[in-house]
């Protein structure tokens, strides 16, 4: 009990392991003489026991094998002591040699005792270090009190999860199945536990009580991952991954890198084929600039253009706190790069302008907007003079100072508008394809829907609301969003930006839409929550200008294929630049008036699609 207890100090298992080592030399006399030893060997014993234990104490002390926490022995461990025993053995060796030439062909050790000795002694010490391993863990974790463990993948990362949960005394898991797609591996054992196949594992999760499926296999595909996922969560099994090998500490997996699913596993989609070597040409050697730098959106952007040869990258945002926190941030993992973070409102004319003559950017990235529909819904103002002025500002220096590419940020709220915010980016849109034609810069709009975990977005409200215990609040039982992450929006935008030719919108392949009621109830699944029991639903009713359904495309418009299978050319309808132009002026006139009845209803003059839904503004449409 001692030893389970706390740590054996380390003279106790030197002593132990001498111990182990006379034991070992008496074995070897008595078995290379049948349990006869003569007369003559018997009074060469206490040399020959005396000369190996000198040398293999000495040999443990130089490599100090008796310092390893018995309980926690791993491989490693293992194989330093067979490494210790072996050159212990392989000095006796040189002594025998020694012996033969000075003392006339006389072995002081017999060749047989050496042989049998390395074996015994090293088999002992490894079995006394293992069974005190099980002991401790038995002790600690008695069957009965451990809670039952599959994994799927019977592959070297599943066998090392074990090993982890194995360590963690404190864990009380018992792995009672392996589950894996390879055909050649199922029927079989993997450390003394069955491998099933995958179609088993509806049957063996309803018929046990299994608390955790590990996910370890390494290379299994997003779709297999979310199918998992999915069964797991119809049998009330909490699902865990383990990180890409890449992230394992000193090449060993630790417990607590074993994490619990989110929803962003269940939502994510394979990874993304980027041209890195159109980008990366396009990028060299180029002064890039970003508006909107600190926001979800935009600071990854920064992050993905840094990891690409550039000449200087421009930082451009409003927000103080946001700025610094990046600064800090992008200092420590990109020395290399080149920054300059700069805070400054795109709509102060006299700062961008000040900006673009002296960097002379030769990319814009334009990110900088405003977009959480129901503030825009009350503040007209502030999204006509950011996502309309500020564009048009931004989008007029880069002909001005002969921008060779202006990449903007849009959204699927842009599309047949029915709040103010997607208005305005519409709005803004087409200001964009206006100017296209206008000197040297290229034109380029990318327009997606939400991104998972981006600031105010609805899974970190969710995820918030369930740590509070409820209630997760939904402002309709129909309503669905299209989904797509952060980094897979951003590469997109750069693979779209380096394919552009100017006056394009791109639109980008969202996958199927999610209904909003279906990610809250699976998000309360995966924290271990009963709906209904532990946490409710409540629905608030829609806020101003949202609506159920988002479109990523207009009514009148179509898609061109390109090369890359996630990225489609919107095929938009023509429109008058005169007509348009001197409308934006008028909505220009208006802005110092601050009425938003008039705003509203000069932005509806400019899109004729854009009809109010559950807002104020409804009746602007009669």
């Amino acid at each position: 009990m001692y030893i389970f207890k706390r740590d054996t100090p380390s003279w106790i298992i030197l002593i132990i392991d001498i111990v182990i080592c006379l034991f070992s030399v008496i074995l070897a006399f008595l078995l290379r003489f049948n349990f006869s030893i003569p007369p003559l060997a018997l009074l060469e014993l206490p040399k020959v026991v005396g000369i190996i234990l000198t040398i293999r104490l000495i040999s443990f002390l130089i490599t100090k094998s008796y310092t390893g926490v018995i309980r926690y022995t791993s491989t490693d461990d293992t194989l330093r002591i067979f490494v210790v025993t072996a050159s212990g053995s392989a000095i006796f060796v040189l002594v025998n040699v020694y012996t033969y030439y000075v003392y006339h062909h006389y072995f002081i050790i017999p060749f047989s005792i050496i042989i049998i000795d390395f074996l015994v002694t090293t088999f002992t010490m490894i079995s006394m270090r293992i069974l005190v391993k099980l002991a401790y863990a038995e002790y600690l974790n008695p069957n009965r009190n451990k809670t039952n463990v599959v994994i799927f993948g019977a592959g070297e990362a599943g066998v090392i999860a074990k090993e982890a949960l194995d360590r963690d005394a404190g864990s009380k898991y018992k792995v009672i199945a392996f589950f894996d797609d390879n055909v050649k591996k199922q029927g079989k054992k993997l450390i003394n536990i069955p491998i099933y196949e995958a179609d088993k594992i509806t049957e063996i999760l309803s018929t046990n009580t299994i608390a955790h499926m590990i996910l370890a296999a390494q290379n299994i595909s997003t779709a297999r991952k979310q199918e998992l996922i999915e069964i797991c969560l119809a049998n009330n099994t909490k699902v865990l991954t383990i990180p890409p090998v890449s992230s394992w500490i000193n090449g060993e997996l630790s417990f607590k890198q074993i994490k619990k699913v989110k929803i962003n596993d269940l939502l994510e989609r394979d990874v993304i084929n980027l041209d890195k070597h159109k980008i990366s040409a396009d990028l060299a050697e180029k002064v890039i600039l970003i508006t909107g730098a600190c926001g979800s959106i935009g600071s990854e952007m920064v992050r993905q253009i840094a990891a690409f040869p550039h000449k200087q990258i421009i930082v451009i945002d409003q927000a103080e706190s946001a700025l610094y926190n990046l600064e800090v941030e992008l200092g420590e993992k990109y020395k290399t790069a080149h920054f300059e973070f700069i805070l400054a409102d795109i709509r102060n004319e006299a700062r961008m302008r000040r900006i673009f003559k002296h960097f002379k950017p030769n990319i814009v990235f334009h990110v900088a907007a405003y977009k959480h529909v129901p503030v825009m819904e009350e503040n007209p103002y502030e999204a006509i003079t950011t996502n309309i002025f500020g564009t048009k500002l931004i989008a007029d220096l880069s002909v001005e100072t002969g921008v060779e590419k202006f990449v903007m940020v849009s959204t699927d709220k842009a599309v047949n508008p029915t709040n103010v915010m997607g208005a305005s980016k519409r709005i803004a849109e087409v200001y964009v394809q206006s100017v296209s034609h206008k000197g040297i810069t290229k034109f380029i709009t990318t327009r997606f829907g939400n991104v998972l975990g981006s600031n105010g977005s609805v899974i970190p409200l969710f995820n918030e609301q369930i740590e509070k215990g409820g209630p997760v609040t939904i402002t309709h039982p129909e309503v669905t969003r299209y989904f797509m992450t952060i980094p897979e929006a951003c590469q997109l935008v750069l693979e779209a930006g380096s394919m552009g030719n100017g006056g394009e919108i791109y639109i980008f392949d969202m996958g199927d839409s999610v209904k909003i009621v279906d990610l809250a109830k699976k998000m309360i699944k995966l924290s271990n929550l009963t709906l209904g029991k532990d946490i409710q639903i409540i629905y608030t009713g829609l806020r101003p200008g949202e609506k159920l359904y988002e479109e990523l495309l207009n009514n009148k418009e179509n898609t061109i294929p390109t090369h890359h299978p996630k990225i489609m050319i919107a095929k938009v309808g023509d429109f008058d630049v005169e007509r348009f132009n001197q409308l934006i002026q008028e909505l220009k006139a208006l802005i110092p008036l601050q009425d938003n009845f008039e705003l509203v209803k000069k932005m509806k003059e400019i899109i004729p699609e854009y009809k109010s839904q559950n807002s104020v503004y409804e009746k602007l449409d009669v």
